[in-house]
């Protein structure tokens, strides 16, 4: 006899995430009103990861070990290919899902023929303070999510909040129809790159206002800053991306405005380098070749560089440029846009 599907496979990927798995499980099997699956992606971790893993004494939970670490998006696919759910929920090892979020957000896709949904967020803070990341009645005004919009919301430097944040579930039969998966050849913004391929690919995707994905912001986080290597990955991601897909006006308009952000970033960012290590030389030349990048010295360097990592960087001490720990592999999840 045929085993039914589960209505939703709940994908983590986890690296040295002792500490926090057992909790982003326990969520994840407390759904209400839907059949689920758990598939923890272990991306050779040193801790005990695994082990923690192997005593949730619940059949719904799967354990995978992967032989050679693969990084976020390599976890993540290879969590894919095992899933048998009619949906896909990507959950971070370090964070948390309410229990009614996929019986709202699965109901929200049959009402609205949607593929994709996205919801809101809750920020946890070391203080314990729950921040709202977007305003409900932003989100309600907007109903679905475009690509044109979501590819303007990360747009780099902006003071608005950042669609790439969004932890969508996803329809597995419309990944699959499009062989949709996470870019494994690079470290950040695989998340970005997967959704943007799946509304260029015609993927309906409607918005939840409320909030049903909690991000846990941790003591001990790696404080650190986007950096020249982050940065050329998501220019060669998106290159590959637009080689793919054919843009509509208003997503090619919003295209190079992330472009033309993404270059200014870049140059920033080597100006930085160069002021730090005092050459005066290489920054004159930086200066010269891409003059808007000195705009954003008017500010504290910094303060530059926390707004990179908006909104989440907001939320957390200003002590400090804060950023979650990786959920995968050796490079942490700096940035979603």
């Amino acid at each position: 006899m045929t085993q039914r599907a589960p209505d939703v496979s709940f994908v983590i990927a986890a690296y040295n995430a002792a500490d926090t798995i057992r909790r982003a499980i326990d969520s994840a099997l407390e759904q209400s009103d839907v059949d689920v699956e758990v598939i923890v992606v272990d991306d050779c971790s040193k801790d005990d990861t695994c082990v923690v893993v192997e005593e949730v004494a619940d059949p719904r939970v799967r354990l995978l070990r992967l032989a050679e670490n693969r990084g976020p998006g390599g976890a993540r696919n290879a969590g894919l290919e095992a899933a048998r759910g009619n949906w896909i929920a990507i959950l971070d090892a370090d964070d948390t899902v309410s229990p009614g979020r996929l019986s709202r957000m699965i109901g929200l896709a049959s009402r609205t023929d949607a593929r994709i949904v996205v919801d809101n967020i809750d920020v946890l803070n070391l203080d314990g303070r729950l921040e709202r990341m977007f305003p409900e009645a932003e989100l309600a005004r907007r109903r679905t999510l475009t690509l044109a919009a979501f590819i303007g919301s990360n747009v780099l430097f902006r003071s608005t909040y950042n669609f790439g944040y969004m932890k969508p579930i996803f329809e597995r039969r419309f990944l699959n129809a499009h062989r949709l998966r996470f870019e494994e050849t690079i470290r950040i913004g695989e998340d970005y790159i997967l959704l943007a391929s799946a509304l260029a690919h015609g993927g309906r995707c409607a918005i939840d206002p409320s909030a049903g994905y909690c991000y846990h912001i941790r003591e001990g986080s790696i404080s650190r800053v986007l950096e020249l290597r982050h940065i050329e990955a998501m220019m060669t991601a998106d290159r590959e991306f637009l080689a793919r897909h054919s843009l509509d006006a208003e997503a090619q308009a919003m295209q190079r405005r992330r472009e033309k952000s993404l270059v200014e970033a870049h140059a920033f960012l080597r100006l930085v380098e160069h002021l730090k290590s005092r050459s005066l030389a290489g920054a004159t030349r930086v200066a010269l070749t891409n003059p808007r990048a000195l705009r954003h010295l008017r500010m504290p360097i910094a303060v530059r560089l926390r707004r990179l990592l908006a909104p989440i960087a907001r939320m957390k001490p200003a002590t400090a440029v804060a950023a979650k720990r990786p959920t995968s592999g050796e490079s942490p999840h700096v940035s979603k846009g």
